[in-house]
């Protein structure tokens, strides 16, 4: 059997479709992948963070021993972030944490010769990178992200995305507007 012209046409606009749909999808799957990665990434900068609290928390409490609602303060949010295991449930975690922060490093202040301690300092410096390399990290994590969502929206990517059973994907967000700034770290004595 031989076929005609409209049944080539026919088989070659059936194989562009299925070119199409799986190049659509290894997109989405891509895609996918960079998210979690990302995710993956914003998660270790933020256990980094979390990481530093205790000795912080230690060094502080050396000082200013009586600031007992501060540090529970931290050690409540610290434990939130720790257990958050969606973005929208970590970032509120993390904005927690954050304003907990600035109210210890709002303690700091009132203790010059804290602010002269070597171990601090060292802290704080830790602290202020990690806080740069995290927000760098949620950056990555929302421009994947927003990717995603953009191709799960367009069509006719939007009809992979139905039938592959890919979902939109939340940004990492801050709730609070005081919160978009990373905690201040002073390196004055």
């Amino acid at each position: 059997m031989q076929l005609t012209l409209g049944g080539w046409v026919f088989l070659g606009v059936m194989a562009g479709l299925v070119v199409l749909f799986i190049a659509t999808f290894n997109r989405f799957v891509a895609l996918r992948q960079r998210a979690n990665e990302a995710w993956s990434d914003i998660d270790v900068q933020l256990k980094r963070r979390a990481d530093l609290v205790p000795g912080l928390v230690e060094i502080v409490g050396g000082y200013a021993g009586h600031e007992h609602a501060t540090f529970a303060d931290v050690a409540r949010w610290r434990g939130a972030a720790a257990e958050a295991r969606t973005p929208e449930a970590r970032a509120t975690a993390e904005s927690g944490l954050s304003q907990a922060l600035r109210g210890l490093l709002a303690v700091i202040e009132a203790y010059p010769e804290l602010k002269a301690d070597e171990g601090f300092r060292a802290l704080q410096e830790q602290l202020a990178a990690i806080e740069a390399d995290a927000q760098s990290s949620r950056r990555y994590y929302n421009a994947v992200v927003r990717d995603l969502n953009t191709l799960i929206e367009k069509f006719p990517s939007s009809l992979v995305a139905s039938l592959g059973g890919f979902r939109q994907r939340a940004f990492f967000e801050i709730d609070q507007p005081a919160d978009r700034q990373p905690p201040r770290v002073s390196f004055q004595r």
